[in-house]
């Protein structure tokens, strides 16, 4: 049986300020890995072609890893799993750099991707289980902290590139202070135990059915947050004749938008609720999409990128936070809508580029619009259906429902 447990205000406020931080150290990763590319695959001595190539291996190493963190947070605790995990990912940062060759970099990039994703499904497991005992949503601005530490992250790249600095020595001091910071920011968080009467998941398995819906859902998003980011420069580019500087401030922009809506959502999903939130983002995506492709000049297109990112930023923590409530099992149902976002981001910038090739980026743009379509009818899914319990016990001193004893 899941145990009572009683806490306090100032434990939670302490619990989700420590489970934010987490998520800033983690895209501090991603910022600072991401911005030294160009540095690692001159040192690898691998073509574009190579390149492209070994960037699918993150997305393949973290899909096949992702399943293994419930078993892992069971047998050690959420608190001890996640500050193991997160160690693993922030170290992880310095082997890419280190690799000599495409058949190294392709396995380093595994492990690298494979680490990113433990990480990422016990950290958000345990940002479910915080908002569940606080009442209210906290996932969106999680997600912002992410975005947040990924621009710090790469703002301190670019400064290291810009003065040419030597990408091992960058990624090894990095590594080092952001790994000590994680370990700090660990010890605030919730540390759930499982009880003894628990049983175990296992080790590896598929995905639950529900995350499979939940996370067609995390699809849409993603697949246009994706295409975004990495073809609106082309777009305004190639088909609406801008300059280089312009094209690069529209996906700077982008970014911006999708970190500040992050920040900002919990407020409007706790007045409005997911659902409704969700489909009126959804709305607002769509209309960006048709803004982009009908753009008759870049300030059009610019204003249209800017609403399908602040469509869809919200979009994905909902979807992990109704993911763990969908079933017994939060972790295994939040890997598996992790697989298939992640998915969603691999195959986006390859998608698009395809379709652009067989007909016209136009065209493509007009998928996009498609699938944000489909977050209007497709949000359903992500009504709450455990929230109920958990904002009866507000942060007041009164016991809660609890999926094991914390610390």
């Amino acid at each position: 049986m899941a145990a009572e447990t009683v806490f306090s205000t100032e434990r939670l406020r302490r619990a989700r300020f420590a489970v934010a931080a987490v998520f800033c150290v983690h895209g501090a990763v991603t910022g600072s890995f991401a911005t030294r590319i160009p540095w690692i695959q001159e040192h690898a001595g691998v073509s574009a072609g190579q390149l492209g190539l070994a960037l699918a291996f993150p997305a393949l190493g973290a899909s096949l890893a992702m399943p293994l963190a419930g078993a892992i947070s069971h047998r050690f605790g959420a608190r001890t799993a996640l500050r193991g995990l997160l160690a693993l990912w922030t170290l992880s940062l310095t082997l890419p750099s280190l690799a000599p060759n495409i058949w190294g970099l392709c396995g380093v990039l595994f492990v690298y991707g494979a680490t990113a994703g433990m990480s990422d499904v016990a950290m958000n497991a345990l940002g479910v289980e915080t908002e569940n005992r606080l009442g209210k949503s906290i996932m969106s601005s999680l997600h912002g902290m992410w975005s947040v530490g990924a621009l710090l992250g790469s703002a301190a790249g670019t400064v290291a590139a810009h003065i040419g600095a030597d990408a091992r020595v960058h990624h090894l001091i990095a590594a080092l202070a952001l790994t000590a910071l994680g370990m700090v920011c660990c010890q605030g968080v919730l540390d759930v135990q499982a009880t003894p009467d628990e049983e175990a998941p296992p080790r590896f398995s598929l995905p639950p059915k529900s995350a499979l819906i939940i996370g067609a859902i995390g699809f849409c998003a993603v697949f246009a947050e994706g295409a975004s980011l990495d073809w609106s420069a082309v777009y305004l580019q190639d088909e609406l004749g801008s300059s280089a500087g312009l094209a690069a401030a529209s996906t700077t922009a982008f970014a911006l938008t999708m970190a500040v809506a992050r920040l900002v959502g919990d407020r409007v999903v706790d007045r409005f609720g997911a659902v409704r939130t969700v489909r009126v983002g959804g709305a607002v995506a769509t209309l960006g999409g048709l803004m982009v492709v009908l753009a008759p000049h870049a300030a059009v297109a610019m204003a249209g990128f800017g609403l399908i990112g602040l469509g869809v930023a919200v979009v994905v923590p909902l979807a992990f936070a109704a993911a763990a409530r969908s079933g017994p099992n939060p972790s295994q149902a939040i890997a598996g809508v992790a697989t298939i976002t992640y998915t969603s981001g691999l195959i986006a910038p390859s998608a698009i580029g395809g379709i652009a090739d067989a007909t016209s980026l136009v065209f493509s743009f007009g998928l996009v619009t498609l699938l944000a379509l489909g977050l209007v009818i497709g949000a359903g899914v992500l009504r709450p259906g455990a929230r109920a319990a958990a904002t009866s016990a507000r942060a007041d001193g009164a016991p809660a429902k609890s999926s094991g004893p914390v610390a």
